[in-house]
C-alpha cells in the first residue's frame, strides 16, 4: 500500500494508521514534493507529483500497489490510476472528487504568512499569530506540524510555502481521462464534509465505473484522523474483498 497525504500535510500524518495497515502488507508513506522532508521545487502540479510517486515505486521495486490518497493526495492517486492503471491494483480516495474546486485555503495562507519567522521565539507565538485567521484549534495544530527549528534555534516551515501559494491553482484542477479506470475503487467521504457531494457521484462513476462510495459518520474532511477506527475498518474490508 502506498499512502499520499493531503495539501500541507506530511507522511507523518498517517503514521498511526500506516502502522496498523502494515500488519498485513508492506506500507509506504511519501512526503510529496514541497512537503515534509522532500526537496523543494519551483515546479508543482498533480502530474509532476504523480511522476514522483512512480519514481519512488520504481526505486523501491514496487511494480504495483493499493494506492490511498487523501484530498490532494487523492487527486494524485486518481491521476495515477487513470494514466497508469497497471500500477494501481485498487484505488482508495479519501474525501475528494475528480472535479475542479474553488480556492479554499486563503485563510490558511493568511495565517501562515502572519507568522513572523525571523523574530519567532516560541511555537505558542506562532499559534497566536495564526488565531485570527484560523480559529479552529485542530487546524492550527495540523498546520503547526510544519513548523521546525534550525540548529541555531530559528524557525522554518518544512513545506515550500511560497510555491504552494503561487502554484495553488495547480492542485485544485479537474482530473479527467478518455479511458476509465475499471479496477476496484473506493471513495470515502466525511459525513460532515462537502468535498464529495451527491452530484459528484455521476462524475466519479464515469471515470471509475466500479467505484464504491461510503460515508464515514461524524467526520469532516480529515476523516482518517477524526474517525480512524471506522476508516481503517472500511479500507481493510475493501482491500480484503
Amino acid at each position: 500500500m502506498v499512502i499520499l497525504h493531503g495539501f500541507m500535510g506530511t507522511a507523518d500524518n498517517w503514521h498511526t494508521l500506516a502502522q496498523k495497515f502494515s500488519a498485513h502488507r508492506q506500507v509506504v508513506t511519501i512526503d510529496l514534493r514541497n512537503h515534509g522532508r522532500s526537496p523543494h521545487s519551483e515546479e508543482f502540479s498533480i502530474p509532476l507529483m504523480a511522476d514522483d510517486v512512480l519514481q519512488v515505486m520504481q526505486e523501491l521495486n514496487i511494480p504495483n500497489c493499493h494506492l490511498l490518497g487523501h484530498s490532494m493526495g487523492g487527486k494524485i492517486a486518481m491521476f495515477l490510476a487513470l494514466h497508469f492503471p497497471e500500477k494501481v491494483n485498487r484505488l482508495l480516495v479519501a474525501d475528494i472528487a475528480p472535479r475542479a474546486y474553488h480556492r479554499g485555503h486563503d485563510d490558511v495562507f493568511d495565517a501562515l504568512f502572519a507568522v513572523d519567522l525571523p523574530n519567532l521565539k516560541t511555537r505558542k507565538e506562532a499559534e497566536e499569530a495564526m488565531l485570527p485567521f484560523v480559529p479552529d484549534f485542530g487546524v492550527r495544530q495540523f498546520l503547526l506540524k510544519n513548523l521546525a527549528r534550525n540548529e541555531d534555534g530559528s524557525f522554518y516551515w518544512k513545506m515550500n510555502l511560497s510555491i504552494l501559494h503561487t502554484k495553488y491553482e495547480e492542485i485544485i484542477v479537474q482530473i479527467d481521462h478518455t479511458r476509465p479506470y475499471t479496477k476496484p475503487a473506493l471513495f470515502a467521504r466525511g459525513g460532515n464534509s462537502n468535498y464529495i457531494r451527491d452530484k459528484d457521484i455521476d462524475d466519479i462513476h464515469r471515470l471509475f465505473p466500479v467505484a464504491e462510495l461510503i460515508t464515514i459518520p461524524q467526520a469532516g474532511h480529515w476523516l482518517h484522523a477524526e474517525q480512524p477506527a471506522l476508516f481503517f475498518e472500511a479500507v481493510t474490508a475493501f482491500i480484503s474483498k
